[in-house]
């Protein structure tokens, strides 16, 4: 097991296969234009495998597809094929939904175990403001077809912006229970992208536990990013508080690119290219000792320094930097 500078291991890794998207939710990607990765550097699904052996070589034991949206990427049960064959704990996938009525099927065939679908509006109106696509009937009957194929491994995030969508928590818990998914209720976090995020905006751990009513803490030994807590009626779901209690200090999470940047923190500033050694014809051993300086020089708390920041907190970056390398945006690094 590879450890970093606080001795947090290496063993998970989030693999954007894509940075296009179908949906422009207001929380990742609210304006309008991007500068999109060069088609001719986007990894293919066997340097993926090839980069993945790597990482597993170093403890990685679960990984998690991401995009943009991972739908978008043509043949995508290819990869989860040749990824399922290795020796991973888990292999999941989080999706918008909408194109996942008609690849439900396929991915569960290919051997993908879990499926996260994004869900922050069960209001059709609401939905086209917060996406600008009226998706919302795909995304829902996307749910349902996931709910038949992953009947243990269905999960529905919703980001939670204040005056926005806190009012749907408790229909959102509801809908999860019908599907037999756990809903995880994500604070609004200033990430690359969030060009419209302020603190105003934050509706946090808190207020979701005031605005969900009676919930008991379950106590388990996890590193994954949700505290997750039990209704009196039995349901369970989480919340993701990245923004007002971060989780740094037990990050065990890297992320790829869809071109082959490697990044240790979601805010980092910066990446380290894999694509180009691994072109050039870099041996195994020579990308492990490239993967394991750099996770085992790792300092990074991202959140917890923009934490930090109080009054003074505001969006990450600003439009025209994001333009200026594609790299810093959400959708590019997966989330």
């Amino acid at each position: 097991m590879t450890s970093d500078a606080l001795a947090r291991p290496l063993r998970n890794l989030r693999i954007s296969v894509t940075d296009r998207c179908n949906l422009r939710c207001a929380y990742c990607m609210p304006e309008e234009d991007y500068v999109w990765l060069p088609n001719g550097e986007i990894l293919s699904f066997e340097e993926i495998s090839a980069l993945v052996d790597r990482f597993i070589a170093l403890g990685v034991r679960k990984v998690r597809l991401t995009g943009g949206e991972p739908l978008l990427r043509r043949d995508l049960p290819k990869l989860v094929e040749l990824l399922a064959k290795k020796p991973l704990e888990d292999l999941a996938l989080t999706t918008n939904g909408v194109l996942l009525a008609d690849h439900a099927k396929a991915l569960a065939d290919a051997g993908l175990h879990r499926v996260t679908v994004s869900l922050d509006t069960l209001k059709p109106a609401r939905f086209v403001a917060l996406t600008r696509r009226d998706a919302l009937a795909k995304v829902i009957a996307g749910i349902e077809e996931a709910s038949r194929r992953f009947a243990k491994g269905l999960k529905l995030d919703t980001v939670v912006i204040k005056g926005l969508n806190d009012d749907e928590l408790g229909e959102l818990l509801a809908f999860g229970a019908r599907v037999n998914a756990e809903v995880r209720f994500i604070e609004y976090m200033d990430v690359g992208g969030a060009t419209l995020w302020s603190r105003e905006q934050v509706f946090s751990r808190a207020e979701i536990l005031a605005r969900v009513g009676d919930a008991e803490a379950i106590v388990e030994d996890s590193t994954a990013p949700a505290e997750r807590f039990r209704l009196p009626d039995g349901r369970t779901f989480g919340i993701i508080a990245s923004t007002t209690a971060p989780f740094c200090r037990t990050c065990d999470r890297a992320r790829l690119t869809a071109d082959g940047m490697f990044f240790t923190c979601l805010y980092a500033r910066s990446g380290t290219d894999l694509k180009t050694p691994l072109r050039a014809g870099a041996s195994p051993a020579e990308l492990e000792s490239l993967l394991r300086g750099v996770w085992s020089a790792r300092t990074d708390r991202g959140a917890e320094q923009r934490l930090a920041l109080r009054d003074q907190r505001a969006a990450l970056f600003r439009h025209e930097e994001l333009n200026g390398d594609p790299h810093l945006e959400m959708h590019t690094r997966g989330g």
